[in-house]
């Protein structure tokens, strides 16, 4: 389907330009109306009409509010709503709450004084709980709100948790510790999809101090994975709930020297670039986030257009990504034979 971008392209314009031809509006030169008509014509394009309802009730800009943009998770959706905003001449107002319910509440008042024809965001678990006063058309994304009007596109965090415990348990590591992020429902779902697998390949849930419930960021990932790498017996593999919490446990089995996967192995969420560049590469449930933020975005046009339509849930799945980080693990009497067939003298 060509897009108002396309028209663009043709023309030479911006899609600004376009819109704004379209809608017959003033202040674009005849030459340019000329050429942006001429690229329509030509490409025959159709606007789309959600599109066009949206700007002609309200305004031309979406706001998208998400819990940390340093999380590439967040950056990847964030970039799939804005290309296909961008594609339907749409703006896009990016916020940030650092998972804080105070600094979402101030920026969800923002964008409702800029009169956004609708929102996008990540909810922190207050507003998960309660969304019923706001009255701006909305969509939820990773964790869902209870609410009747509020759409949302989520990914089946249980079976993607289930899938990479099973991974780990069927590639021989038994005693499994956990990091979970600890700002929303998302990390307790991920929590009951690990400890059911656990269950039902008949292990026991790990004690306390090898499951931890953590707020998702890089620093608290380390410091907890530290704390878990020091318990006795030390645990066989870290399972982590996203790619900060992945990375702060990295940081933390090379603190303390440990091989991957000889001495350890390491799963968690998001195929982040350095997932795969980092050796061994770290096997992970990949979110579709391209999906979910171009989901989210036909979900919130659909919502401003009819705004009295039934709620939708999407639930997406995530795929398992595997590499070297969850390698089939050894047993003792491997290692001490592969270690006396490197050195049948005992040398090094």
């Amino acid at each position: 389907m060509t897009s108002i971008k396309d028209v663009a392209e043709a023309a030479g314009v911006s899609t600004a330009t376009v819109s704004r031809v379209l809608s017959n509006k003033p202040h674009v030169s005849d030459e340019l109306r000329q050429r942006v008509l001429q690229a329509v014509q030509r490409l025959d394009y159709r606007p789309n009409l959600i599109a066009r309802s949206l700007r002609t009730r309200q305004s031309d800009t979406i706001g998208l509010v998400v819990a940390d943009i340093r999380n590439p998770y967040f950056t990847a959706v964030s970039r799939a709503v804005e290309d296909m905003a961008y594609e339907q001449g749409i703006s896009v107002y990016l916020c940030n709450t650092d998972e804080d319910p105070e600094k979402e509440a101030l920026y969800l008042q923002v964008l409702r004084k800029e009169n956004v024809a609708g929102i996008i965001f990540s909810p922190t678990r207050r507003s998960a709980q309660d969304l019923n006063v706001f009255d701006v058309p909305t969509v939820a994304i990773d964790r869902p709100v209870r609410s009747a009007k509020v759409d949302s596109v989520l990914i089946d965090n249980f079976e993607a948790a289930y899938k990479l415990t099973e991974h780990l348990i069927q590639n021989g590591y038994r005693r499994i510790g956990a990091l979970f992020g600890a700002a929303s429902s998302t990390g307790r779902e991920r929590r009951r999809g690990f400890e059911r697998a656990l269950n039902d390949h008949g292990l026991q849930i790990p004690s306390p101090d090898l499951v931890n419930f953590v707020q998702p960021k890089v620093g608290s990932g380390r410091e907890a994975a530290l704390e878990m790498l020091s318990a006795s017996p030390a645990p066989q593999a870290l399972f982590t709930s996203n790619s900060l919490l992945t990375a702060g446990a990295l940081m933390a089995m090379r603190e303390k020297g440990l091989r991957i996967p000889e001495d350890i192995g390491l799963v968690g969420f998001d195929d982040t670039t350095w997932s795969a560049l980092v050796e061994p590469g770290i096997t992970v449930i990949s979110q579709p986030t391209d999906d979910i933020g171009r989901t989210a975005t036909e979900l919130l046009l659909q919502r401003i257009s009819d705004p009295q339509r039934a709620a939708r849930e999407v639930i997406l799945k995530g795929e398992l990504v595997v590499r070297g980080s969850s390698a089939p693990r050894k047993s003792a009497q491997q290692v001490d034979k592969a270690a006396q067939e490197l050195h049948p003298n005992g040398r090094a």
